[in-house]
């Protein structure tokens, strides 16, 4: 049976330096899919989980740099800002109109989940009028 370090010989890193790095590009404003990205693409590091041992949320909040609100309810939200927008120019859009209750449904499922697991604030609220400071966090 192979081991990881036989399964990615090429890898010139170690693994804290790879952790050091995913917290290096987290603080340039890279978000976790991005950084996993840029360590396929440009450091040569095919598997995060698989080298290290942990995911890159995991690395993150053992070095206190973990988002405050996590990646897929904050790509709602941006998701959902963009539908609002697009309604406030085109009122007669029925299809977007439900596509922006859909996805604020989503929103709502998602905050309810992470409020219970602990990762947003139990207070959290979704309001549609303060989406840019959700997203700028």
């Amino acid at each position: 049976m192979s081991t990881s370090e036989d399964k990615y010989e090429w890898i010139n890193m170690e693994v804290e330096e790879i952790e050091d790095l995913v917290v290096e590009l987290k603080d340039e404003g890279y978000s976790t899919s991005e950084i996993g990205n840029l360590l396929r693409d440009k450091y040569a590091v095919p598997d995060v989980r698989e080298v290290t041992g942990k995911k890159i949320s995991s690395i993150l909040e053992e070095n206190d740099a973990e988002p405050k609100i996590p990646e897929d309810l904050r790509n709602l939200v941006i998701k959902a800002k963009k539908l609002r927008e697009h309604q406030d120019k085109n009122p007669n859009d029925k299809s977007s109109k439900r596509g922006l209750q859909i996805t604020e449904s989503k929103i709502h499922q998602l905050a309810k989940y992470y409020k219970n697991k602990g990762k947003i604030p139990s207070e959290w609220k979704y309001k549609p009028e303060e989406a840019d400071l959700l997203i700028s966090e």
